[in-house]
C-alpha cells in the first residue's frame, strides 16, 4: 500500500476511511469529466464557435447604432448648414420673376405693340393658306 500524504491525516476508524475513499472517487470523478471535456476537441470548437459569433452579432448591434447615432448627427449638420447657406443666399426664382415683372410693367407700351403685331401676322398668313 502506499502511505497518505503528509498533510493528510489517516483514518483512525473504517467509517473514515470510507468517506475519505468517497471523497476521493468524488474528486476523481470531477478531475476525469473536466479532462474529458479538455479533450473534446469538437465540442470545444462548437463553444468557442457560438462564442465568437455572439461576439460579432454584439459588435455588429453596436455599430449598427454608432452608425445610425453617426448618421443622425451628420443629417442635422447637413441641413443646419444648408438653412446657414440659403440665408445667406439670395432666392433666385423670386429675383429673377421680380427682375421680370418689372421689366414687363416697364415696357408694357412695347409689349403689347409686339403681341398687337404677332396677332395680325397670325391672321394674314392663315387668310392666304385658304
Amino acid at each position: 500500500m502506499t502511505q497518505p500524504p503528509h498533510d493528510e491525516p489517516t483514518a483512525s476508524t473504517p467509517e473514515e476511511l470510507r468517506e475519505q475513499v468517497e471523497q476521493t472517487r468524488a474528486e476523481l470523478g470531477e478531475t476525469v469529466e473536466a479532462l474529458a471535456a479538455k479533450t473534446d476537441v469538437k465540442a470545444r470548437a462548437r463553444q468557442k464557435g457560438a462564442e465568437v459569433k455572439e461576439q460579432a452579432a454584439d459588435r455588429a448591434q453596436e455599430v449598427k447604432e454608432q452608425a445610425a447615432a453617426k448618421a443622425e448627427q451628420v443629417k442635422a449638420k447637413a441641413a443646419d448648414i444648408a438653412h446657414q447657406a440659403q440665408d445667406r443666399l439670395p432666392d433666385p426664382v423670386t429675383d429673377k420673376a421680380a427682375q421680370g415683372a418689372r421689366l414687363a410693367q416697364d415696357n408694357r407700351k412695347v409689349l403689347w405693340a409686339i403681341a398687337g403685331t404677332t396677332l395680325v401676322l397670325w391672321a394674314i398668313l392663315r387668310r392666304s393658306k385658304r
